[in-house]
C-alpha cells in the first residue's frame, strides 16, 4: 500500500495554492520520504489532464422507486425537515479504514452509496425539496486531488455532482458546506442519528431524541413490504448466494484440510464476484461450533463425520442481502442421529413457511415451527410433557435457542428499529421478506442429554416473500430435504477416483 505525502509537503502545496487553504492544510501521514513539493511541481500537476466527464447518463434502476419513497416520507413529516446522512469513513488501525457501507435509511431513500453523502428534504408548500449533498470532483488547483489521502488519485474517481443529479434524480450540491447551512437553519428538524458525527453537531440544539426516533421507526417500518426493484433484488441474492454454498460444497475436502477458513474464503469470492460484498459475516461452524448461533471466527477444524452449518447471504451492488442457512455433512452423508435431528428441524421449517401468508400473524410461523420441536423433544425424552407444558414455560428454548426468523432486505435483520405493535406483533403483508430459520442446538456440555447428542448443531433457513395468495421462497434452489441434500452434494462433488 502506498504511501501519501508528509505534512510538509501538503503544506508547501497549500501556501503556494493561497491563504485560503493554508488555513485549512490538506491532513496527511508521518514520515513521508519526499522532503517538499517544489513550486514546479504543484504547478506540474494542476494541468495536462483529460476532461473525464460523463455525459448522457441514465438513472439508477432503483430511481423511481426512491422517488416515491421519499414521497412517503415528506407526507409523513410535513413542515419538518429530515437530514438522512450516509456516515463516514471508519479507521480500522492507524491510517486505513473499514470498508465504507452507506447507511441503509440514506441508500433506501437516494440509491447512493457515497460516504459523506447527507439527504435533505426541506419543507416547502405542498410536500419537501430533496438535495442530495455529496463532495465533489477533487480540488485540481490546490493539489486535493493528488496531496489528499481521500484526493481521487489516491482513492478513485467519484461522481461530478452534476452526474449525481442525473443518476439520482435529486438535485446535488456540496456537502462541506452543509453543516454551516443547517446551524443557521429554523424550525422543526429530525435527523437519523448514528452515522454522523459532525452533521448532528450541526444540529445538536434543533433535534430531539424522540422526533429522531420517530424518524427511525417510521424509515423502518416503510421497508417492511417491499416494491418491485426489491424482491428482484433479494431473488438475486439468493441466487448467487446458493451459488456460493454450491462452491463450498466443491472445495470440502480442502476445508477439511485446513480449517472453516476455507469456506469462509470461498463463500466471500462468490460474493464479491457477483454482489457487493457479504450481507454479514459468514457462519462456516463445523462440528460442535454448529451449537453457537453467531460462530464467526470461523478458525476450527472441518472434520468427515460431522456436519457443517453454513449460515451466510452474498449482498447486492445495491445493498440488499440473502440470508440463508444449510447444515451439510461434511463427508456428504447424514449418520443416523444427525438425520434425525436434521428431519425434525426440515418439519419445523416445513410447518413455519406453511404458515407464512397474508393476514396471518408475524407471530404464527414461530408458534407453528416451535411446537413441532417442542413435540420432537417430548418425544425423544428430553424434556417432560404434555408440549402445552414445554411451550407455555418455554422449556425447549434450552435446545432452540432463538426466534424462528426475522424481517429480511437491505439489512440482514431489517426493520430493527419498528415499533413492536408493527412488527412481531403485526400482520403479514403481500410484499414482506422474512426468514424462516429454526434450529436444534445440543451444547458439547449439556449433561440433560445423552452424550451423542452433544456437540451437534443443526439450522435450516430460507428467505420467504409474502405473495398475494401464499408466499415464495427465494432460496429454493438450495436443497432441504436429507436425500436431496445429500444427492445434491454428491452431484457437485463427482465420482472419487
Amino acid at each position: 500500500m502506498a504511501e501519501e505525502l508528509t505534512p510538509a509537503e501538503s503544506d508547501e502545496a497549500a501556501a503556494a495554492a493561497g491563504p485560503e487553504e493554508e488555513e485549512q492544510p490538506i491532513k496527511q501521514r508521518k514520515n513521508g520520504l519526499y522532503p517538499g513539493v517544489s513550486d514546479e511541481l504543484a504547478e506540474n500537476m494542476t494541468s495536462g489532464w483529460a476532461d473525464t466527464a460523463l455525459h448522457d447518463l441514465e438513472p439508477i434502476a432503483q430511481a423511481s422507486h426512491t422517488a416515491a419513497r421519499r414521497a412517503a416520507l415528506s407526507a409523513r413529516f410535513p413542515g419538518e425537515r429530515l437530514v438522512i446522512p450516509a456516515g463516514n469513513l471508519k479507521t480500522r488501525s492507524n491510517d486505513t479504514e473499514y470498508a465504507f457501507r452507506a447507511s441503509t435509511e440514506y441508500a433506501y431513500l437516494s440509491g447512493d452509496q457515497s460516504e459523506d453523502g447527507v439527504l435533505v428534504l426541506e419543507p416547502k408548500d405542498g410536500g419537501h425539496k430533496a438535495t442530495i449533498h455529496l463532495l465533489p470532483r477533487s480540488n485540481r488547483e490546490n493539489g486535493e486531488f493528488w496531496l489528499s489521502g481521500q484526493g481521487e488519485l489516491w482513492v478513485g474517481r467519484r461522481h461530478s455532482l452534476a452526474e449525481a443529479e442525473q443518476l439520482l434524480g435529486i438535485p446535488a450540491k456540496d456537502v462541506r458546506e452543509l453543516p454551516e447551512r443547517l446551524r443557521r437553519a429554523s424550525g422543526p428538524v429530525r435527523a437519523v442519528r448514528g452515522h454522523d458525527a459532525g452533521i448532528e453537531a450541526a444540529l445538536t440544539d434543533k433535534v430531539t431524541a424522540e422526533r429522531d426516533e420517530e424518524l427511525r421507526a417510521y424509515l423502518s417500518e416503510a421497508r417492511a413490504v417491499k416494491d418491485e426493484f426489491e424482491i428482484g433484488e433479494l431473488q438475486k441474492a439468493c441466487d448467487s448466494t446458493a451459488r456460493g454454498f454450491e462452491d463450498v460444497v466443491k472445495v470440502l475436502d480442502k476445508a477439511e484440510a485446513t480449517s472453516e477458513r476455507y469456506i469462509e474464503g470461498t463463500f466471500f469470492l462468490r460474493a464479491r464476484v457477483e454482489g457487493n460484498d457479504i450481507g454479514y459475516g459468514s457462519i462456516c461452524a463445523a462440528g460442535p461450533h454448529a451449537t453457537t448461533l453467531h460462530w464467526v471466527r470461523n478458525d476450527g477444524a472441518v472434520r468427515s463425520g460431522e456436519l457443517l452449518l453454513l449460515d451466510a447471504g452474498v449482498e447486492t451492488h445495491s445493498l440488499y442481502t440473502a440470508d440463508i442457512t444449510r447444515t451439510l455433512p461434511v463427508n456428504g452423508r447424514f449418520n443416523e442421529l444427525q438425520r434425525k435431528i436434521y428431519d425434525a428441524v426440515y418439519e419445523s421449517q416445513e410447518a413455519g413457511i406453511a404458515a407464512v401468508k397474508p393476514g396471518a400473524k408475524y407471530r404464527d410461523f414461530h408458534d407453528a415451527s416451535q411446537r413441532v420441536l417442542a413435540e420432537k423433544l417430548v418425544e425423544w425424552g428430553l424434556v417432560e410433557g404434555p408440549v402445552e407444558r414445554v411451550l407455555e414455560l418455554g422449556l425447549q428454548r434450552r435446545w432452540t435457542l432463538h426466534g424462528t426468523g426475522h424481517m429480511l432486505g437491505m439489512d440482514v435483520h431489517d426493520c430493527a428499529a419498528a415499533r413492536t405493535e408493527a412488527y412481531v406483533d403485526g400482520t403479514l403483508e403481500p410484499g414482506m421478506c422474512l426468514t424462516v430459520e429454526p434450529g436444534l442446538y445440543f451444547q458439547a456440555d449439556d449433561l440433560t442429554v445423552p452424550e451423542e447428542y452433544r456437540g451437534i448443531g443443526v439450522r435450516i433457513e430460507d428467505d420467504i416473500l409474502v405473495t398475494e395468495d401464499g408466499n415464495r421462497n427465494l432460496s429454493a434452489a438450495l436443497p432441504r430435504q436429507a436425500d436431496e441434500v445429500e444427492d445434491w452434494m454428491a452431484s457437485l462433488k463427482g465420482p472419487k477416483a
